[in-house]
C-alpha cells in the first residue's frame, strides 16, 4: 500500500493494460500469444505482469556511467576501480558500461579488462581520419578498447551546435567500425512546456535513426534525456518518462517493426539510487544513462541494484 491508503497495484493498472494489449498485438504478428499467455496464466502473479516482465527480459538492461568533463586520470583509475569492485554485486542480467573522458580510455581500460563493464567514449568523429586537428575517430577509440559511445548528447548539441546531419555521419561510422552507439534524444524546458516534447523526441530520431539499415539499428542504444533535468536536480517523473519511453519505442518500429522491442531505451535524466527503482519497474524504460551518480562508485552501484 502507498502512503494514504493507495493500492500501487491498482494505480498502475491502466500502465499495465496499455502495456498488455500493445505485447499481445506484436505476439500475434509472430505466433506465440498463445504459448505465453499459457506460460503466465498457470502462475499466482497477475499474468499482464508477468508478460510485462517477459517483454523486458527480451531487451538488455544497461547501467552506463557518463563521467563528462571530470576526475583526473588518475582519479578516473581509482573510480573505475571501485566500481569493478562492486560490480559483483550486480546480478548478470543488468549490464554495466562507463564512459570516462578520452585521456582515461587506454588506464581505464587495463582496469575493467576481462570484467564485465564495458567501456564507451563520450563522442567520436565524424571523419575517419585525417586533418581535423582535436578530433578523435572510431578508429582510436575502438583501439583504445572502447565497444560504445556516446553520439548526440544535449550537452553536445547546445555547446557544440551538433545537428542531426552531423550525427547521421557519426553513427553510421561507429557501427562501420564495430561501435554501438548509445544515441540521446530529448527535449528542453521550453520545448517541453510547450507540449513539443514528443515531437521534438520523434525527429530527432526520424531524422538519424530513420537513416539505418535494421541490422544497423539493432546495434544501438537509446537514451532519453530530458534536457530540463539534467543535472538540475529536477527529474521527470516515472509516468513521464514512461510516456516518452514508449513514444519512441513506437517511433522505432514503424521504422523497423518488430525489432524496437528488443532495442534498449535508457533514461537519462538525474537518476539516482532514490528514483532508480521506481524508474527501471516502467514497461518500456531499461536502465539509465547516469551522470553525476555515476561519479560515486556506490551511487553508481546502487542504481545498477534497482532492476
Amino acid at each position: 500500500m502507498e502512503p494514504g491508503g493507495t493500492d500501487r497495484r491498482h494505480s498502475q493498472g491502466p500502465e499495465i493494460d496499455r502495456a498488455w494489449n500493445k505485447g499481445i498485438q506484436d505476439c500475434l504478428s509472430c505466433g506465440i500469444v498463445i504459448k505465453i499467455i499459457i506460460k503466465f496464466a498457470r502462475g499466482s502473479e497477475n499474468p499482464k505482469i508477468k508478460y510485462i516482465k517477459y517483454i523486458k527480459v527480451m531487451r538488455k538492461n544497461i547501467v552506463a556511467g557518463n563521467w563528462k568533463m571530470n576526475t583526473t586520470v588518475a582519479e578516473g583509475v581509482e573510480l573505475a576501480k571501485a566500481v569493478a569492485a562492486g560490480s559483483s554485486e550486480v546480478p548478470s542480467s543488468v549490464e554495466l558500461i562507463i564512459a570516462p573522458p578520452f585521456t582515461h580510455l587506454v588506464p581505464v581500460a587495463e582496469v575493467v579488462g576481462g570484467t564485465r563493464i564495458g567501456l564507451s567514449a563520450q563522442n567520436c568523429a565524424d571523419k575517419e581520419k585525417g586533418a581535423y586537428t582535436g578530433e578523435v575517430s572510431a578508429d582510436m577509440l575502438v583501439s583504445a578498447g572502447c565497444k560504445y559511445t556516446i553520439l548526440g548528447h544535449s550537452e553536445r548539441r547546445q555547446y557544440y551546435g551538433e545537428t542531426d546531419a552531423t550525427l547521421v555521419d557519426k553513427v553510421k561510422l561507429a557501427i562501420s567500425k564495430g561501435l554501438s552507439p548509445i544515441f540521446c534524444v530529448g527535449e528542453n524546458l521550453d520545448e517541453r512546456e510547450a507540449g513539443r516534447h514528443f515531437d521534438v523526441v520523434s525527429e530527432q530520431i526520424k531524422n538519424v535513426l530513420y537513416t539505418l539499415s535494421a541490422d544497423e539499428m539493432a546495434k544501438v542504444i537509446i537514451a532519453y534525456e530530458p534536457v530540463w533535468a539534467i543535472g538540475t536536480g529536477k527529474t521527470a517523473t516515472a509516468a513521464q518518462a514512461q510516456e516518452i519511453h514508449a513514444c519512441i519505442r513506437k517511433v522505432v518500429a514503424d521504422k523497423f517493426g518488430a525489432l524496437a522491442e528488443e532495442i534498449t531505451i535508457l533514461y537519462g535524466g538525474s537518476c539516482k539510487p532514490g528514483n532508480a527503482k521506481e524508474l527501471f519497474a516502467c514497461p518500456d524504460i531499461d536502465g539509465g544513462l547516469i551522470g553525476g551518480a555515476a561519479l560515486k562508485a556506490e551511487d553508481f552501484i546502487a542504481i545498477a541494484l534497482s532492476f
